[in-house]
């Protein structure tokens, strides 16, 4: 078998191509066009001294790598078995394969060489005689931990990246080693290393541009040493700015895969020589036991070449869902755990799901300001600033000043992260925790440091998260002084929200909305908004609502989720914050023991929420409540039947008591309105019965047990179908931590089992 092997920066030299551009007049000419110069001049004369610098060295030999690629095809008339490049040399190998034609492929160099062309500060230099580990090992010792490695090379040659002034310091330590040598690279910038991630991020997004065509050939990708899996083409491209380019493992992968000849296709004999020497210090992959680079990600061979079969199917949590949501918040999986009203979501769930890699909220609706701030400074001192946390705001129409005071909260603790639900529009309050965490970086880009989740049930409702903040908003806080014209600037370049969560058929408030239609609309809507709009980065749209199963979370992602949210599920777990009795009584319910009811905080606009119905009267008693709102315009209008029912058996003591119990807790407007309002005092006092059942079910009171009101859908009867007859069954057992594990992890798996279900490499 043969492998094409394209060579990347470092390989280029004056007069490369020489006989290639008369060869191909057309594609010298397309590419003169796509890249506004000469590449013959360029490459034959280079008078300016621009072939060196990276946004002219990338170009150049992916055009001369492409020529040279077409010249042997034609002379030939074969094509190789795998495809491999180095670094830049990969958009060769892609070519090759088919994924794109030559002018995509030549805008895509040209972006990369310009955006990696922006960096400065950085340096890289060749460590030779050492290995990896040794080289991590010395690095390590002597407080470097930031320089990483950018190359392997080979397996005594190691490239390593980073802040310049840490290049220098490091060099003496890898002599003293033991290396034969430590050579600084003539560099402007840390190239595949921790510190290209903004030229990584405007990469990914400029990639969202194109589509790409099913590769006809298996392309080693650089990042993983594993051939490209079709679905990751983009995110690996991207990925691999600011990644290791791990050239020994993919010379080893094709070398177990039965390679035995290599070709360099393009200028130089650079990766010859490596091929030649990774031959002679490392033996081929053992396939067998998996053969992957400790921080290399399991990737499912596509091919199927004759006398070989293929790799098994390794979609692993990891790989689900989008690889820049999982570094912004700093995730082992694309998987967060949504916030449950009056702390169900609590100090204890949040820590929890931070400490072990996934992202949780507190849940602050319905708590006041006091508790909200100890919950923080509670949860922030458990994490001591090492993990990723968030807070959950739901928007109260009719309490725009308590939503003033917690915004002004989460600014005064330095909240990084929040997850806004149930609103309808952008708020003031919205707009200036967006604005306080506004950065302009050195290349002019602006990154939010106040990133926001927006959970949201129709597109009208994303579409204003997705958009830049509202011009008469800004207007209003301009004049008020209560943002600066630079903030405003700021805040028309990007869109209010990082992330929107499509929020379907959930426990809680709910529009009963199917994700199935859902999601691909504000996908898409999310596409046009993006190119109107011209972002710098990508708005990642995910799934929640209904994801209680494998199958359900696997769904999402087949459909295009970049993340899932889970909500009723974490209710049932030890770290939730409610009672041994909820607990007891959700662990027994299935599908079937949900009930919509009147939203007890919107009652008088009939919003609806998804409750336990079994073993329960309130969701009976809650619609009976609203009907009697509907009917009636005041208490003393109601029947003497349904009036009796409601004080006797609903509430157990009078309309005039509640009304006086609410005098302690209502504001002086609520109770002036109330007084002059008959139909406003009624709802005050049909809301109550909903308070009341809230906090029944959160206390566990035994008083009244079958008013409790729990907010659930059916995904916790499908979850308990799920974990039946396992040690899971038990809520006494069930972590947050260990559902999101076991949840992702069984996705994964599913969706290998479907992949060979549909290739017909599973048998049913």
């Amino acid at each position: 078998m043969q492998a094409f092997v394209f060579p990347g920066q470092g390989s280029q030299h004056l007069g490369m191509g020489e006989a290639l551009f008369d060869e191909f007049p057309e594609l010298t000419a397309q590419a003169d066009r796509i890249l506004g110069y000469s590449i013959k001049q360029l490459c034959l004369a280079d008078t300016q001294n621009k072939l060196g610098q990276t946004a002219y060295t990338q170009p150049a030999l992916y055009v001369v790598n492409a020529l040279s690629y077409m010249r042997k095809v034609r002379a030939t008339g074969k094509r190789p078995d795998f495809v491999a490049g180095h670094s830049l040399g990969e958009f060769n190998a892609l070519l090759a394969s088919g994924a794109f034609d030559f002018e995509t492929g030549l805008m895509l160099v040209q972006k990369r060489g310009e955006l990696m062309s922006r960096a400065s500060g950085g340096g890289m230099a060749a460590v030779l005689g050492l290995g990896a580990e040794k080289v991590s090992q010395v690095l390590s010792e002597n407080g470097l931990g930031g320089i990483d490695i950018a190359n392997l090379n080979m397996p005594t040659q190691i490239v390593v990246s980073g802040l310049k002034q840490d290049i220098e310091q490091a060099m003496p330590f890898l002599e003293t080693a033991g290396a034969r040598m430590v050579v600084p690279l003539n560099v402007s910038g840390a190239f595949h290393s921790r510190y290209m991630e903004e030229a990584r991020q405007q990469f990914s997004v400029y990639l969202d541009r194109f589509d790409f065509k099913r590769c006809e050939l298996p392309v080693i990708s650089n990042v993983y040493a594993r051939p490209y899996r079709q679905a990751d083409l983009k995110r690996n491209l991207a990925d691999q700015i600011t990644h290791t380019v791990n050239w020994t493992d993919c010379v080893r992968y094709m070398l177990a895969m039965g390679v035995e000849a290599f070709e360099e296709i393009g200028p130089g004999k650079v990766l010859t020589k490596l091929v030649d020497q990774i031959r002679k210090e490392a033996p081929p992959l053992d396939m067998l036991q998996g053969g992957d680079l400790e921080d290399s990600q399991p990737e499912q061979d596509e091919w199927k070449q004759a006398g070989n079969a293929p790799a098994s199917a390794s979609i692993t949590a990891a790989d689900l869902g989008d690889a820049e949501f999982k570094r912004d918040y700093g995730l082992k999986a694309a998987y967060y755990a949504g916030g449950m009203h009056h702390g169900i979501s609590s100090v204890e769930m949040t820590a929890r799901l931070s400490k072990s890699g996934y992202l949780g909220f507190i849940g602050t609706k319905g708590l006041g300001i006091p508790q909200i701030a100890d919950m923080i400074q509670s949860l922030q001192l458990e994490l001591n600033g090492k993990h990723t946390y968030g807070v959950n705001v739901v928007h109260d129409p009719f309490d725009p000043h308590k939503e003033k005071a917690v915004f002004e909260l989460l600014l005064h603790h330095r909240v990084k992260v929040l997850e806004v639900a149930s609103f309808i529009g952008i708020t003031r309050s919205l707009v200036l925790y967006r604005a306080a965490g506004l950065n302009r970086e050195a290349d002019g880009s602006i990154t939010a440091g106040n990133k926001l989740i927006a959970k949201v049930s129709r597109p009208e409702v994303a579409e204003a998260f997705m958009s830049p903040a509202p011009e008469p908003l800004l207007h209003k806080l301009l004049q008020d002084n209560s943002i600066t014209a630079e903030q405003a600037d700021r805040l028309r370049s990007m869109p209010m929200a990082d992330d929107v969560c499509v929020l379907a058929d959930s426990g809680g408030p709910t529009d009963h909305g199917s994700a199935w239609v859902l999601l691909p609309v504000i996908r898409k809507l999310r596409d046009e908004l993006m190119s109107k709009y011209g972002y710098g980065r990508r708005i990642r749209v995910g799934s929640g609502g209904g994801i209680g199963v494998p199958e359900a979370a696997a769904a999402a992602f087949m459909i295009g989720a970049d993340f899932v949210m889970t909500g009723s599920i974490n209710q049932c777990t030890v770290e939730a914050g409610t009672s041994v009795e909820v607990k007891e009584l959700l662990q027994r319910m299935n599908v079937q023991d949900v009930a919509s009811v009147p939203l007890g905080d919107l009652f008088q606009i009939g919003a609806q929420a998804q409750v336990l119905k079994r073993g329960l009267f309130f969701p009976a008693r809650a619609n009976k409540l609203y009907e009697l709102y509907r009917l009636y315009d005041s208490l003393e209008e109601l029947d003497a039947k349904s009036k009796s029912m409601v004080q006797e058996r609903y509430f157990k003591r009078s309309f005039e008591e509640i009304y006086e119990e609410l005098k302690l807790s209502c504001t002086d407007e609520e109770l002036d309105k109330a007084d002059h309002d008959a139909k406003y005092r009624m709802a005050l006092v049909f809301k109550w019965y909903f308070d009341r059942s809230d906090r029944l079910a959160r206390s566990g009171s035994s008083e009244n047990k079958v008013d409790y009101q729990i907010f659930c859908g059916p995904a916790m009867g499908a979850f308990n179908r799920w974990v039946a007859d396992t040690d899971l069954e038990n809520w006494r057992s069930r972590h947050v931590d260990r559902i999101a594990d076991k949840l992702m992890h069984a996705a994964a798996d599913w969706m290998n089992e479907h992949v060979g279900r549909m290739t017909g490499s599973v048998q049913n």
